[in-house]
């Protein structure tokens, strides 16, 4: 096959194409099955680099110089933010303009790459631009109190809501993560083409290595010497959250799970993670670290990887508040290791009603600790292992890396 991609990121995932994630497995597809892949990210300030194209492992990174926009100052990372979109054309101006795509490929966050996509369509009229719909922005800040639609704040919802408006109608063809997705970006934008809004989900690629052992004491001596290198009891199922501690995963109301569960007997909660409301856990972890509960910040992926590995049920937080349906990716690692879930989230969301369905896992609104408690005991008598069975069936016939690359390339034919 002899096709060009070019993918707009604002995601560091894909500065090593064989690392294990969403859009480093996707990419990793299209590169196998023939596409020269040119992958468009940010060289933050931090990181002391100019901007600059490199080759690496039979794909193309465009890194560009801007300010931070992760872990720095509001105003920098707003600054940021606003002006990556001419960095980023400019960059491509310069270093890529020979290049002819055939497939632009974007996702969001963020939601301000319209004139980047209007100018490589009209460079490359030829081509398919994609939007890989990951966060409904502004909304999800309205949501969370972050941003309103009226007043001083309502200016800088309009402006971004015309950048949203602006990229669904440059996009050819939308993937969202879940049937739930399609529905609330259709509902909300009767101005779009409801065709062309359609589920390409989160995915990942089995990796063989990453697989269960298949010997029984080989599984128990692992699990063992994983739960005590992470000072962890060997004799309790363990709940696991892993992933990013700020604002849309309603970090109160997971502190108040917690502490209605943390002396229990039968089992043991590990939270792994960092974000904007890490010290909010924090805080209260150094009050109750001799309790049933261990906190860590956030693991490099691989070690992070083998200790969901030797978990046993996977946690999704979500706010309460949302109106929309996110679909958290860290959902994808708990069912690659056959590990049932529990979702606490919001009611628009259709992840847990998707786990409940096929068998895999529980859901209860994010609002009432007392409704997660009853969950973790329901887990607690079930079937975990059919659970994870079940769940790891669904994974492979529906969150492979080969299902969001297929949803992408049948606009080809």
């Amino acid at each position: 096959m002899d096709k060009n991609l070019i993918f707009l990121t604002m995601s560091r995932e894909p500065a090593n194409i064989n690392n294990s994630g969403i859009y480093p497995d996707l990419l990793r597809k299209f590169r196998n099955e023939g596409f020269r892949v040119y992958i468009v990210m940010p060289h933050e300030r931090s990181l002391g680099k100019p901007t600059e194209l490199r080759e690496k492992d039979g794909v193309y990174i465009l890194g560009v110089k801007t300010l931070n926009l992760q872990k720095t100052s509001i105003i920098e990372k707003g600054v940021g933010q606003i002006l990556v979109e001419s960095q980023y054309k400019r960059a491509i101006k310069r270093y890529l303009s020979d290049v002819k795509f055939d497939l632009i490929l974007y996702s969001t966050p963020p939601i301000t790459f319209p004139n980047v996509i209007a100018y490589l369509k009209k460079e490359n009229p030829q081509a398919i631009t994609y939007l890989l719909l990951k966060d409904i922005f502004p909304q999800n800040a309205v949501d969370l109190g972050m941003m309103s639609k009226n007043g001083l704040k309502g200016i800088l919802y309009r402006f971004f809501r015309g950048k949203e408006t602006r990229m669904y109608n440059l996009s050819d063809y939308i993937g969202c993560m879940s049937p739930a997705n399609v529905k609330f970006v259709v509902a909300h934008n009767p101005g779009i083409d409801a065709s062309k809004v359609e589920v390409a989900p989160n995915s990942i690629e089995l990796r063989e290595e990453r697989q269960e052992l298949s010997d029984p004491g080989q599984r128990k001596a692992a699990n063992y010497y994983i739960r005590k290198k992470y000072d962890l009891p060997t004799d309790k199922p363990i709940f696991i959250y892993g992933g990013n501690l700020g604002k849309p995963q309603g970090i109160d109301y997971l502190i108040k799970c917690l502490e209605a569960n943390k002396k229990r007997q039968d089992c043991y909660f590990v939270v792994v993670g960092s974000g904007t409301d890490y010290n909010l856990i924090s805080d209260w972890y150094e009050n109750n670290k001799d309790k049933n509960v261990k906190l860590m910040s956030s693991l490099p992926k691989e070690d992070y990887d083998l200790l969901v590995k030797h978990c046993d049920v996977g946690l999704i937080f979500l706010d309460h508040r949302f109106t929309i349906p996110n679909y958290p990716s860290r959902l994808l690692s708990y069912l690659e290791y056959k590990m049932p879930v529990i979702c606490a989230t919001d009611v628009n969301t259709d992840i847990g009603k998707i786990a409940e369905k096929n068998g895999y896992g529980y859901w209860c609104e994010s609002v009432n600790p007392a409704d997660f408690t009853a969950l973790v005991d329901k887990m607690l008598a079930s079937d975990r292992k059919t659970m994870g069975e079940k769940g790891y069936q669904f994974l492979k016939e529906n969150y492979l890396v080969e299902h969001t690359y297929y949803a992408i390339m049948k606009h080809f034919e």
